[in-house]
């Protein structure tokens, strides 16, 4: 179940950073959000009511409602036009636990691929506070090409494998695929999808 839930955020990340880079009307990404958040919200809730007290189900379930909680977030403050600080804020908060959760896959779970994707995760919820909470910007197409790119990184492909049983097979390909996509991919990334951002606050600045 998990799993399938996996796939849909993929989907929402790439549509949310579609919205990002301006390929994507805001208001037109409002029901993708509710979907995905209300699954998000509703499959670790039967997760974790069905664990039957097992402590890693619903260690693992309870990281599903950082997700859920931030798309239906997303959908209420475009479809009501509120301030994205509170969002910004929200987000701090989910990139601090996922630092968390990748240090309990590295360690606990010795599952180095989630322990990078949820590295991933950090960093896209971090850039999420400093463009919304902080203001920055300058960084938000970045943040869209980030966003659109983790959806199929860190949502579609790993969830296709997990659903055909093949995770265990390229989980440590995968870890090292994902390191490299993290630091260099993202890396390089960076000063070109944000160089008319900065001139543009030099200019006005």
């Amino acid at each position: 179940m998990a799993s399938v839930g996996l796939l849909y955020v993929g989907a929402v990340l790439f549509i949310n950073g579609l919205m990002l880079l301006g390929l994507v009307d805001p208001k037109s990404v409002i029901p993708i959000n509710i979907f995905v958040g209300l699954l998000q919200v509703l499959t670790p809730t039967y997760l974790i009511f069905t664990a039957a007290g097992d402590s890693a189900v619903i260690l693992n379930a309870s990281g599903l409602y950082l997700f859920g909680f931030t798309y239906l977030y997303v959908a209420f403050n475009q479809w009501m036009g509120l301030d994205g600080s509170g969002l910004g804020y929200f987000s701090l908060f989910v990139a601090i636990c996922a630092l968390v959760y990748s240090g309990i896959n590295f360690i606990q779970f010795d599952d180095a691929a989630f322990g990078v994707i949820w590295l991933h995760w950090a960093l896209l919820w971090g850039l999420f506070f400093l463009v919304l909470g902080r203001g920055h910007d300058e960084l938000a197409r970045f943040t869209g090409a980030v966003c659109a790119t983790q959806g199929w990184v860190t949502g579609a492909i790993p969830a296709f494998l997990l659903m055909t049983d093949r995770w265990a097979d390229v989980s440590s390909l995968l870890a090292v695929l994902l390191a490299v996509i993290g630091v260099v991919g993202f890396g390089a990334l960076y000063p070109v999808m944000t160089r008319g951002e900065r001139r543009e606050v030099v200019a006005t600045g």
